[in-house]
């Protein structure tokens, strides 16, 4: 096996490492936003402005985060 072939199976190896990073974390962030969606709607009517403000923002950040997490991995398929 020569330096070339080695260095392909460890670039393979870590995109597969990383891809697989990314997509639990994209998991984690789509869950996280949407507990805060059925949080909201269960004690919305309980909920101060304030708390709803806080979830719906709490929300957008982890479906950002998820976003991110996914554009990683289709970058990385791409290459």
């Amino acid at each position: 096996m020569c330096m070339t072939d080695l260095n392909e199976v460890k670039k393979a190896v870590k995109d597969t490492v990383d891809s697989v990073i990314d997509k639990t974390r994209e998991t984690s962030h789509r869950s996280s936003a949407d507990a805060e969606r059925i949080r909201r709607d269960l004690t919305g009517d309980q909920m101060t402005t304030r708390e709803k403000v806080t979830s719906a923002a709490n929300e957008t950040k982890e479906r950002v985060a998820a976003g991110i997490d996914h554009a990683k991995h289709e970058v990385r398929d791409r290459t």
